[in-house]
């Protein structure tokens, strides 16, 4: 039977025939033959609404009403905050993480209502935030509860706060900021983006095998023959020999704090604006050097 192309709650009914069914030694996929709905869908109503390891059809009646009614008041800390919801979903739809945007507001917009990441995914899963879903990295992957999720920690990488000062201030040329820009699931190739502080100038190199042989030879030769002084990246796990890479380009290279990219917030403008000929879900693979390099060149 075929499984119903509009997704509808499993309800009080269903989950009665689900108890018979299993009484009669039924499959998850004779059940879900019997229901007209998905095997997955079978086995995340057992497993979401057992008790005890046995499937009774009240008691996931009752645990499915009590969870639906729970999950309306997920996320009211930013929901019940005009100003604080409308920041939050201004930085997802730029594709920033949670933890990007928790940490932006405890370290730079102060004056912002603070909202942990925790709130904030919060707020994304329940019924007001479902929307915003789809600007999630990871979208599709459950998430664990607690703990953050996996970040590089590149052996005795120096962090942004220790640059000189004349990085800060812009009073210099040659501190650049790295970043990748990178296809969508499907596709291939990824941009190697250097950004110039001072001067704002930017190199843009098309790259199809990424590897960390292939970017710290590509960053060796877009830089040089041009000043720099200083390369501040992101916790990339290819950049985690990153002391090889200080020496290959004869310059200190320094670290965003993990899930504050703002940190480098040049280089992550300007590749908003590379983004405008180089959609978001693109196959780079697919776009000539020639068109990169007049992206560049504008």
């Amino acid at each position: 039977m075929k499984t119903n192309k509009k997704y509808k709650h499993i309800d009080s009914a269903e989950r009665k025939e689900i108890a018979f069914l299993l009484r009669k030694s039924y499959g998850l996929g004779g059940v879900a033959d019997v229901l007209g709905r998905s095997k997955s869908s079978i086995s995340d109503e057992i497993k979401r609404n057992s008790t005890e390891g046995k499937y009774d059809p009240e008691k996931a009646q009752h645990k499915a009403y009590v969870k639906r009614k729970y999950s309306k008041y997920q996320g009211m800390k930013i929901v019940g905050n005009s100003i604080l919801r409308n920041y939050v979903e201004e930085q997802l739809a730029k594709d920033w993480s949670p933890e990007e945007i928790s940490g932006r507001i405890q370290e730079a917009d102060k004056h912002i209502k603070y909202a942990s990441r925790g709130a904030i995914y919060k707020f994304i899963y329940s019924v007001y935030g479902r929307p915003l879903e789809k600007h999630l990295r990871c979208k599709g992957k459950k998430r664990k509860p607690r703990g953050l999720l996996p970040v590089t920690k590149p052996e005795g990488r120096v962090f942004i706060d220790q640059r000189p000062k004349i990085v800060e201030n812009r009073r210099r040329f040659g501190d650049w900021e790295g970043d990748f820009i990178v296809s969508g699931k499907s596709g291939k190739g990824v941009l190697l983006v250097l950004y110039e502080r001072k001067s704002r100038y930017t190199l843009i190199k098309r790259i199809i095998g990424l590897n960390m042989k292939t970017a710290y030879q590509y960053i060796f030769e877009m830089t040089g023959g041009i000043v720099i002084n200083t390369l501040t990246l992101d916790n990339d796990i290819i950049f985690r020999k990153h002391k090889e890479l200080s020496e290959i380009i004869g310059v200190p290279v320094y670290f965003c704090h993990p899930y504050h990219s703002w940190e480098k917030g040049g280089v992550e403008n300007t590749n908003k604006l590379i983004r405008q000929y180089i959609p978001k879900g693109s196959n780079i693979s697919m776009y000539s050097d020639e068109y990169v390099k007049m992206i560049q060149d504008k």
